[in-house]
């Protein structure tokens, strides 16, 4: 299927972070409230991310109460919600850590961000780390979860890459074993350039996911994308940081449903189309 949607969860502060004001059990509670209303609404997927731990450490300085806390967390998701596919991102660039929860929590994908090229990131620069990566999934045994990856990663500096296009960012990542690629807008809540998403699918051959900026308005020019990260547009208001509004997912769930049925009505139709001999075109 094309165009599956997957519901951003932006797990509250945790613990150790600067925001923190909530104990971990309100946390768990907060983001499996969250979940329930995604799948309530139809939706193919979820992915928990601690977007709230702001501003972000590197990986270098994570520290164990975030992959501990994130753990908790993912797990009561996957206890509650056995079987809607199930992801998480750890900010900013812990993808080993991410993997690490994964298996324990027995997800289904992590998002990661920097598998190829650098770039400069608003928490430091971030460097390539497909090779160690990869390593790391073979090592932990953990083959079957997914790794979708960021190229060009919103909230960053490209110059060093300035002259490295998108397309060809996305099939270095092809290149080197991503299971998709994530593209968006330059920062969260930006609408990803629909010309970008219509070039990685004609270029490279693995999932290309869109990951940002998708609405109710503008969703009708993503629905070839092979899945669709959606978050701040299912808020109250539309603002990323606030909490998860029930009738805006449906009202987007509902859209996405009539635009999947229009496009299986037109797609039977090209293959009558296709099907079709005129008669005075056939033999006698």
């Amino acid at each position: 299927m094309k165009s599956v949607v997957i519901g951003m969860v932006h797990v509250r502060a945790l613990p150790g972070s600067p925001r923190s004001a909530m104990t971990l059990n309100e946390i768990t509670d907060i983001a499996c409230k969250e979940a329930a209303i995604y799948e309530k609404a139809g939706m193919n997927g979820i992915i928990l991310e601690n977007m709230h731990d702001l501003p972000y450490l590197s990986p270098s300085q994570m520290t164990p109460e975030t992959v501990s806390c994130m753990t908790r967390v993912a797990l009561e998701v996957r206890r509650q919600f056995p079987h809607i596919p199930l992801g998480v991102q750890v900010l900013s660039t812990a993808n080993q850590e991410a993997l690490a929860i994964a298996k324990a929590a027995d997800l289904n994908f992590i998002r990661a961000e920097g598998f190829v090229f650098s770039h400069i990131g608003d928490e430091g620069p971030v460097n390539s780390c497909a090779a160690e990566l990869l390593r790391y999934r073979k090592k932990i045994g953990a083959d079957d979860i997914q790794i979708f990856t960021d190229i060009k990663k919103k909230h960053s500096a490209h110059a060093l890459t300035s002259d490295v296009s998108t397309v060809n960012t996305a099939k270095a990542a092809e290149m080197f074993l991503s299971d998709g690629i994530i593209v968006s807008g330059s920062m969260t809540g930006q609408p990803t350039d629909t010309q970008d998403v219509s070039d990685l699918l004609s270029e490279v051959q693995i999932p290309v996911i869109v990951g940002s900026g998708v609405t109710v308005e503008n969703v009708k020019h993503y629905m070839d994308a092979n899945a669709l990260i959606v978050g701040s547009h299912f808020k109250m208001s539309g603002k990323w940081d606030e909490n998860v509004d029930y009738i805006r997912v449906d009202h987007f769930m509902t859209k996405v449903q009539k635009l999947r049925a229009r496009k299986e009505i037109d797609r039977k139709g090209s293959e009558a189309s296709d099907d079709f001999t005129p008669i005075s075109a056939q033999g006698e």
